[in-house]
């Protein structure tokens, strides 16, 4: 089983997790049958340049497929995956902000998923990211 933790330097209440329940179900989609979901719903609140980190062990061996959303539609949401080191492994910025990606692990590491909302196509908003992986 895949062990998640998270840090998230954004509290919200009850209202918030409501305006986030849409696009939860809308980004639930992208997790499909053939992966597990952790169980979990990354979610923050970000207004401006504000990002949600994300920390995260991914193990060796497994695809994951990480979901990022918000907004009304897809490729609002901008996510990037960093080492341990601050080496930038994945990025969905250079595919047009792709909703989701699959993320192949060779040896299990640790890693930072930061996520921030796309100046140019929204201002603020509800982030929500998923992961799975793979059967």
């Amino acid at each position: 089983m895949c062990a998640l933790g998270l840090v998230m330097g954004l509290a919200f209440g009850a209202n918030a997790q409501n305006l986030c329940e849409p696009i939860a179900t809308r980004c639930e989609q992208h997790i499909t049958t053939q992966y597990i979901p952790d169980g979990q719903f990354y979610r923050a609140l970000l207004q401006g340049d504000e990002v949600a980190e994300f920390n995260l062990t991914l193990f060796g061996g497994t695809t994951y497929r990480v979901a990022a959303c918000s907004g009304e539609s897809d490729g609002i949401l901008i996510f990037s995956v960093y080492d341990k080191d601050r080496n930038l492994l994945f990025t969905n910025k250079d595919h047009s902000n792709a909703p989701f990606w699959d993320l192949a692990v060779a040896s299990t590491l640790d890693v930072t998923v930061e996520a921030s909302i796309d100046p140019a196509k929204a201002g603020s908003g509800c982030a929500v990211m998923l992961i799975g992986f793979k059967k």
